[in-house]
């Protein structure tokens, strides 16, 4: 009996048991279809229902839906940087230019209203590449990275104001080899005072070379002119130019291929990097719009640039006589540094988080497409529009960049950086900036744009 007893004790028990199992799979099974009922309830209220009874309201559901997404990415564009309290200078300008003729304020308003929207313009590219991968996301940089330059580049060309256009390529240059780098390595030195910062000094060598190669290109049409050497005088430098120019395109493919292919890229060493010390990507990796977005505000920014581009082309001879600046002055250092804004904030920002990779990434990356694309590309773009276009930069401005590329180039050879190297190639580029101011151009009197 005591078996018995204890056998229907214990089947109560297991039966209690499954009865507890019984509710409780039956309250979870009444909480999943719940869930699904609100699950369905939310997806209604976020999508467009293809049957309801209420095909109005979803519609004004789903339009509100559009605006507000709308409105948050105007927020993230428009009101997230300080910056971007510049951008109401550029119709400001276009107002002066219709209302008067003051070319120094048209000039100076058109230069401030250009600086956020670079700064935009890399931002924008900056989130397409999220959801494009690094490949055509480090070719979308390659292309955008100085689309400010080039965009300013090719109203000068087509006004015919050659010049114009040399002094600023070589200007993007020296900003970037001097001034952006210089920064980068004096903050970041100060900040990690306490050790020297290291760097990647086998892709730091290459770049130095790739820099010399562009400078070899331009030297060697200047050397044919001021020897009078020339098989063909005034048809000899220009071809050679434009050989040099397509051959110098061919090593730019060539070495974003490289980059973008070789496990020994510039963005090997900075994913490892992140992973050992980090181990958590930063939030600010995430992608703050959608890919549509990026792509329609890439196009916004690019087109709102190359219209504000026209202004300050117009105004730069004005603005030179109002502002009593030499022209050489106001394309060398003034316009470069326009369009390397944004370029200067990133570069300080990685270097001051010992990430300098990134900095040198921005600046030399940045100096290489220019001179290895950008001025070839204006190379051959004036040959099609039958702009004589060469690489003949004179001899001032060809011994400037040589020097310039000389002293970067012994600075990185070591593949460590501190303070005292950036402080020397900020002062560096003080005195290529006064050189400038006190340097009158020869040949800038013959790109004089012809009046209709």
């Amino acid at each position: 009996m005591a078996k018995d007893s204890q056998f229907s004790g214990g089947k109560s028990h297991l039966e209690m048991g499954l009865q507890e199992g019984r509710a409780v799979l039956q309250l979870e099974d009444e909480n999943l279809v719940n869930s699904k009922h609100n699950d369905r309830r939310t997806f209604s209220m976020d999508a467009t229902p293809q049957i309801s009874v209420f095909d109005a309201d979803t519609d004004d559901v789903s339009c509100k839906c559009v605006w507000n997404n709308i409105l948050r990415q105007m927020q993230i564009v428009l009101f997230t940087k300080k910056l971007n309290l510049l951008i109401p200078c550029g119709p400001l300008a276009m107002l002066v230019d219709k209302l008067t003729d003051h070319h120094g304020w048209i000039f100076f308003l058109s230069l401030l209203g250009i600086i956020p929207l670079a700064e935009r313009l890399g931002w924008a590219t900056e989130q397409l590449a999220f959801y494009t991968g690094p490949t055509v996301g480090g070719l979308l940089n390659a292309t955008f990275g100085n689309a400010t330059e080039l965009i300013i580049s090719m109203y000068a060309l087509r006004r015919g104001m050659i010049r114009v256009v040399q002094q600023s390529l070589l200007g993007s240059i020296l900003s970037n080899t001097l001034l952006v780098l210089g920064c980068a390595f004096f903050g970041g030195g100060l900040v990690h005072s306490s050790k020297d910062q290291l760097f990647d000094k086998g892709n730091a060598v290459m770049n130095s070379g790739l820099l010399l190669m562009a400078v070899m290109g331009l030297l060697f049409p200047a050397v044919l002119h001021f020897t009078h050497t020339e098989l063909h005088f005034g048809k000899s430098e220009l071809a050679l130019s434009r050989f040099s120019s397509c051959v110098m395109l061919v090593a730019y493919g060539a070495y974003l291929f490289y980059q973008l292919t070789s496990q020994n890229s510039l963005y090997m060493p900075i994913s490892e990097e992140e992973d050992e010390n980090d181990g958590i990507p930063d939030e600010e990796e995430a992608p703050e719009i959608s890919k549509w977005g990026s792509i329609i505000w890439l196009l916004i920014m690019t087109l709102w640039i190359a219209v504000l581009s026209e202004y300050l082309v117009n105004a730069i001879e004005g603005a030179s006589i109002a502002m009593s600046i030499p022209v050489a002055f106001i394309s060398v250092i003034l316009l470069p540094i326009v369009g390397n804004a944004a370029e200067h904030a990133g570069a300080v920002m990685f270097a001051c988080k010992d990430k300098l990779d990134i900095s040198l990434g921005v600046a030399i990356g940045s100096s290489i497409q220019i001179a290895m694309f950008g001025i070839p590309f204006c190379v051959v773009v004036g040959w099609i529009m039958g702009r004589p276009m060469d690489l003949n930069f004179q001899l001032f401005e060809t011994a400037t960049l040589f020097m310039s590329v000389l002293v970067v180039a012994f600075m990185l050879q070591d593949g460590t950086s501190n303070y005292f190297k950036g402080l020397m190639l900020l002062l560096c580029y003080l005195i290529v900036a006064a050189s400038f101011f006190v340097h009158i151009d020869p040949e800038a009197i013959q790109d004089k744009p012809k009046k209709p």
